[in-house]
């Protein structure tokens, strides 16, 4: 005979759950608001708070760990609300099953091979609707289909609550949605040993079928999110024939295998440190218990990556596709995405800028910051390099120029059939160094079909710092194309960077210093990738291509810098006599160009005293910093006997 929490779980929520609403366990805070009441969640109504055979629903949890209108639970020392409902709710991983491209890809892969229907629904709903796909294979079904999940509020609750905190154990050890699930169990941070306060199981039992509330080491490494992070796909052929051969979708756990940040790395350093970042202080991490203490480490529940793209699609569609997050929800969780993307992601520098006569050249260099190749995941995201080179408003040179909708110009106009590749060094402005994945089929064509990728024609996405082409999971984090033959990048692959340069031919029209603007782009879903799949006449696919288009697809920035630099010309009186610039100077910084006869030559900077106040050996290009006292300097440089002065203006 079952026990009453076994038919509990298998028949519904329904009965405990409105007992729950009555019962007042002891402890509760006295604020005349009873959690877990009809009146609380109704601020989650969206969100389900039933069960199946072997998961609950985020609005149960939500009772306990979402907004405390009391400020007594969920808060950080610094007054942050930090619940993980509210955090969560606006996340890509909160809408997974939701998201309106990932269903659009769906519906292209199975039009195309539709023998596979089946397969690929299941595949593709492991990762995107856990609850749902792993429930009904625990129930004995073979597979779990689309139309399911569109009927299935649990599918629909995409990758809640338990589909972390009720992950086996045995994490890290498979992967492409092969997840195992212990029934009845919830796994937390906490509790680990003596010195961590005990656990109390009575709330949980109270409130959720769950019988066992326990440490799991497992959910705070990386290797809780390798079952959904690294994905291989079968190989079909353009009849829809398997081949037999796997591909490497996307690997990024092991990427972070592969570099410094794995456990056995020089950083340390796990995808919650990132992605989950640490709220300082201990926080009450659930409400209506007044003898629960402050928890440390706590943990913030955004989630975040940086596709701001399809997180401005949910936020402007809220209602089309059926989401609870509020807008400001999907604001905060917009500016988290573009705070990673711009202060976590690249390091970018320039060196050695020059014009001269009408050539201008400069070495840039790109130093990946993130724990895994970037771009990473999904094969569709690209980054890439934007050089402008202009005199005030007339732009001399422009290279990695994207257009309304965008499509990159020198790179897109040939449709997914041709991709741009690794480059050393770019001397045209139609050259565009694009750091990508690109699959191709069986015939060699570039792809979007991930079942008809069998190998990869170039994959120069930055590398992790550590990286190394002697470690065991080289095989599915590989290089592959022209960027093996880069030396920098492939034989120094450990530095996670990239550099090249840029020569520039423009004559200046002035002589006005050129500034060289430099940027790094992002972007989720290039037109260039998602445009095949707009040929499939199916109102899922017209449904999302009506979004992408409306949203713009414009790329993010992740990186910008500048460097000005004088124009000089090989036998100009500019070189003859040397420049300095600007002159006068608001904020004290001067660019010097020295005579040639000058340039190695000593230097000496005396203030409107006549007092020395710096010194030097010079080179041919000077940045100097005037003292901050307004007035005319005095610079005289020294070679052969011979002087060379200028004055400079500080105003």
């Amino acid at each position: 005979m079952q026990s009453p929490r076994t038919m509990w779980a298998l028949s519904g929520a329904v009965v405990v759950v409105m007992a729950s609403w009555s019962m007042r366990p002891e402890g509760l805070h006295d604020q005349g608001n009873p959690y877990h009441s009809r009146a609380f969640l109704t601020a989650y109504e969206g969100l389900p708070d039933t069960s199946n055979a072997l998961f609950t629903g985020s609005g149960i949890c939500a009772g306990c760990h979402g907004h405390d209108v009391a400020q007594l639970a969920n808060v950080s020392e610094a007054g942050e609300d930090v619940n993980p409902t509210d955090q969560w709710q606006s996340s890509l991983m909160a809408n997974s099953a939701k998201d309106p491209f990932w269903r659009a890809k769906v519906v292209h892969e199975v039009a195309l091979n539709p023998d596979h229907q089946l397969e690929l629904e299941d595949k593709c709903t492991s990762c995107h609707a856990p609850l749902g796909h792993f429930n009904a294979h625990h129930l004995g079904q073979e597979h779990y289909a689309m139309a399911q999940l569109f009927q299935d509020s649990l599918a629909l609750d995409g990758v809640s609550c338990v589909a972390c905190h009720q992950q086996a154990s045995t994490v890290g050890n498979a992967f492409s949605g092969e997840l195992a699930f212990d029934s009845l169990t919830i796994y937390g941070p906490y509790g680990a040993g003596k010195d961590d306060a005990p656990l109390l199981q009575a709330p949980m039992q109270l409130y959720t079928p769950y019988e066992n509330i326990m440490y799991g080491a497992h959910l705070d490494g990386s290797e809780a999110c390798a079952g959904c992070h690294s994905l291989v796909t079968q190989t079909a052929d353009m009849e829809g024939n398997l081949t037999g051969q796997d591909y490497i979708e996307q690997a990024t756990y092991h990427e972070w295998l592969n570099s410094s940040y794995a456990d056995d790395g020089d950083t340390p350093t796990d995808c919650q440190d990132c992605h989950m970042p640490e709220v300082s202080g201990g926080v009450v991490i659930a409400s209506g218990q007044a003898s629960l203490g402050p928890r440390a480490p706590f943990k913030k529940h955004i989630l975040v990556g940086g596709n701001a793209q399809m997180l401005e699609i949910m936020r402007d569609n809220t209602d089309a596709l059926g989401l609870s997050a509020s807008v400001a929800q999907f604001d905060s969780t917009i500016a988290w995405t573009r705070d990673v993307l711009r202060n976590e992601t690249v390091e970018l520098s320039v060196q050695d800028a020059s014009w001269v006569d009408g050539l201008g050249s400069v070495a840039v260099e790109v130093v990946n910051k993130a724990g895994h190749k970037f771009p990473s995941g999904y094969p569709a995201r690209r980054a890439w390099i934007e050089v402008v080179a202009h005199q005030g408003e007339d732009t001399l040179w422009h290279n990695g120029r994207w257009s309304p909708g965008g499509f990159l110009h020198g790179v897109d106009e040939g449709g997914l059939a041709e991709y741009e590749p690794h480059y050393t060094t770019i001397d045209a402005e139609d050259q565009v160094q694009v750091y990508e994945l690109v699959a191709v089929d069986v015939t060699g064509t570039p792809t979007n079909v991930l079942e008809r990728a069998a190998s990869s024609a170039k994959d120069n996405r930055l590398l992790p710092l550590g990286f190394s082409d002697d470690h065991e999971v080289y095989d599915t984090t590989r290089v592959e194309g022209l960027a093996l033959y880069d030396l920098e990048f492939a034989f120094e692959s450990e530095l996670g960077l990239d550099r090249l340069t840029y020569d520039m031919t423009a004559s200046p029209s002035t002589d006005l210093p050129v500034v060289m603007d430099v940027r790094v782009w992002y972007q989720s879903m290039p037109p260039r990738w998602v445009a095949p799949m707009f040929d499939i006449q199916d109102s899922t696919i017209q449904a999302f291509q009506a979004l992408f288009e409306a949203q713009g697809a414009a790329p993010e920035l992740v990186a910008e810098t500048s460097v000005s630099v004088p124009v000089v010309s090989s036998v100009s009186e500019q070189a003859r006599h040397g420049q300095a610039f600007p002159n006068p100077t608001v904020d004290g910084r001067v660019t010097v160009v020295p005579p040639l006869a000058f340039q190695g030559g000593m230097w000496e900077l005396y203030d409107p005293k006549g007092s020395r106040v710096n010194h030097g050996q010079g080179g041919a290009l000077m940045e100097l910093q005037l003292p901050a006292v307004p007035g005319t300097y005095v610079l005289q440089m020294h070679s052969k006997g011979q002087h060379w002065v200028r004055r400079l203006v500080r105003k």
